[in-house]
């Protein structure tokens, strides 16, 4: 049988490093799904419960291995369903391709079934590359650019199949006029500034006195390198929510996150310091960097279209983080002036004691604080951790003390919904001897983890590894837009948009053929860590915690107070539980235990 463009496409894909494609099929892919059949082993076809999670693992296998993630979605209706995984991919910079189906090419402009004119529909999100395929000789050039580009360009890009052309034979381009010869080859690619450049970047940075640097997901990979530039500059490191994992945070001088999500010493660096460096970053938030005219500033981004963006730059290097990084060191003068050193590493060890202080505090009936606080120093060695949108990543970004060798990722441009248990499927799949930890609220499970779970009890015994933990925050609340609408708006809580309805999250475990263990004593905490961490199969956690425990931001504004106050003049139906908690987590803040005084 000669092989048709469905086959050839899966082998074109092989060549190109592929191994695992994620998505679900229908009739538009026929074609292609019996090309798996055909393939043989070295092209895995991962099945997803729905095509929104399979574009999510497609962008979490590209964060987790730096590969291209493909994913693969019938016509129609499939098709739209990846938009929301594909956007995720899109803003966090992450290099994906979408395969889907379309009706019969001499179907197209007759208002057929399923027919979605796909070319519009994907052209904003894989802007940089879309195309249609008519042709089997077109096959090979639109694959080899489409894989080429969201490699190199880091980039969501799109090919639609009608499902007529799958199951023709393929052809490869003849040597005529009006055709397309690709190939796959090596690219060497090295993206690194001038001397010139360098000089004058740290001209700038040896010329300041307090220096701060915020680094991001272009940083993953350069830790030694900051950790260098810091120690010769004598700066504190903050960190971008998608970069907590770029340098540990047992280092003194680490402030941790940035940002609504972020701590009371980041927020401090940015305000104290006369010299700012960035990293790798596309952080949005301006009110959290330092004031325009308080700062000089460097910034280095291997896309130019992000530099000089979020801060006025005095110098802007186009380059790779760590061999920019690597190259500018030594034009670094070291400080021999560690007072503004010092001041950030007291603020560092204070906050770890507020934290502390603020985990250990009561709650009704467990603080969500202290479900985060107990995990860290139990993660495991070169643990993975993904996370979700919501009140969790509060305590994610604070609570978690990454450590080397660890990854960790969460919807970080979008910030979306729902994509911590597919992600932590792929990370699974792409690192399967890891163990891999995801975090999550009520709201994000009941909207895609629950799906999710099923296809962990299908799958989870082909990994070998059976470690991964699934750790929910049952508080029959969508917590993070509840304490928005409260400290943004003025509004008291609206239970009919708020309510989360209650799920036996841990009974529906166990009813999957996976663990499930229900925790409504902080006591209990420790222990079933410890018992989920350990345990011979995935395990769902099910934490019942206290929603009136205030993720406070780490400068409360006087307009955010005055809203706060608002809402509970209105009153919010939590009220006097909002007046407890954020009572104790303000005591916690100005007068946080000495050394050795919590725990």
């Amino acid at each position: 049988m000669a092989a048709t463009v469905g086959d050839f496409l899966l082998k074109r894909l092989s060549e190109w490093g592929v191994r695992r494609v994620f998505g679900y099929p229908g009739d538009g892919i026929n074609g292609i799904m019996g090309a798996f059949g055909r393939f043989g082993e070295g092209m895995q076809f991962v099945q997803a419960r729905h095509e929104e999670l399979a574009a999510f693992m497609a962008c979490a296998h590209a964060k987790f291995t730096g590969e291209v993630g493909v994913c693969l979605a019938t016509s129609g209706p499939g098709a739209i369903h990846l938009l929301n995984g594909l956007y995720d991919a899109k803003l966090d910079h992450q290099p994906v391709l979408a395969i889907v189906g379309q009706q019969k090419r001499a179907a197209l402009g007759g208002d057929y079934q399923q027919e979605v004119d796909l070319l519009s529909l994907f052209k904003d999100v894989a802007h940089e590359y879309v195309q249609m395929v008519v042709v089997p000789e077109q096959v090979r050039p639109v694959v080899d650019r489409a894989m080429r580009i969201a490699r190199d360009r880091r980039a969501v890009t799109c090919l639609i199949f009608p499902n007529d052309i799958q199951d023709l034979p393929y052809e490869e381009p003849p040597r005529e006029h009006g055709t397309v010869h690709t190939g796959i080859g090596y690219t060497g690619m090295r993206f690194l500034p001038g001397e010139d450049d360098l000089r004058r970047a740290a001209d700038v940075l040896n010329k300041g006195q307090k220096v701060a640097m915020l680094v991001g997901a272009g940083a993953l990979h350069a830790t030694d390198e900051i950790f260098q530039v810091a120690e010769l500059l004598g700066a504190g490191v903050a960190k971008a929510l998608l970069g907590k994992a770029a340098v540990p945070d047992d280092l003194s001088f680490v402030t941790g996150s940035i940002g609504l999500l972020g701590t009371k010493p980041s927020w401090d660096l940015m305000n104290g310091c006369d010299t700012l460096l960035m990293v790798g970053s596309g952080f949005p938030y301006s009110e959290f960097l330092p004031a325009e005219g308080k700062a000089r500033g460097v910034q280095i981004d291997i896309d130019p279209r992000m530099l000089n963006l979020r801060y006025p730059m005095e110098v802007c290097l186009v380059g790779d983080s760590k061999e920019t990084l690597q190259a500018l060191i030594p034009h670094l003068v070291a400080k021999k002036d560690r007072s503004w050193r010092t001041e950030v590493e007291k603020g560092v060890e204070r906050w770890w004691r507020v934290l502390e202080a603020r985990a250990m505090n009561a709650a009704k009936p467990i603080n969500p604080q202290r479900v985060f606080w107990e995990l860290s120093p139990r993660l495991p060695d070169d643990c993975i951790l993904t996370c979700d949108s919501g009140s969790a990543a509060n305590w994610y970004a604070r609570d978690l003390k990454m450590r080397r060798g660890m990854m960790a990722s969460l919807s970080g441009g979008l910030a979306t919904m729902g994509p911590a248990v597919p992600y932590a499927i792929a990370a699974k799949y792409a690192h399967p001897g890891r163990h891999v930890i995801a975090l999550l609220g009520d709201g994000a499970m009941q909207m895609n983890g629950i799906n999710g779970l099923i296809t962990i009890a299908k799958v989870w015994k082909q990994w070998g590894d059976p470690a991964m933990t699934i750790a929910v925050l049952n508080n029959g609340d969508l917590n993070q837009v509840t304490w928005e609408q409260r400290a943004m708006e003025g509004d008291p809580k609206f239970v009919p948009s708020q309510f989360v309805p209650d799920f036996a999250y841990a009974e529906y475990a166990e009813l999957l053929g996976l663990r499930g263990i229900r925790v409504d004593d902080p006591e209990a905490i420790g222990p079933a860590w410890d018992d989920a961490l350990s345990s011979n199969r995935p395990t769902v956690l099910e934490f019942v915690t206290d929603p009136d425990v205030p993720p406070l931001p780490p400068h409360i504004t006087l307009k955010q107070t005055r809203e706060y106050l608002s809402a509970l003049l209105h009153r919010d139906p939590d009220a006097m539980g909002i007046i407890t908690a954020s009572f104790k987590e303000s005591w916690d803040s100005l007068f946080p235990p000495g050394k050795g005084k919590t725990g």
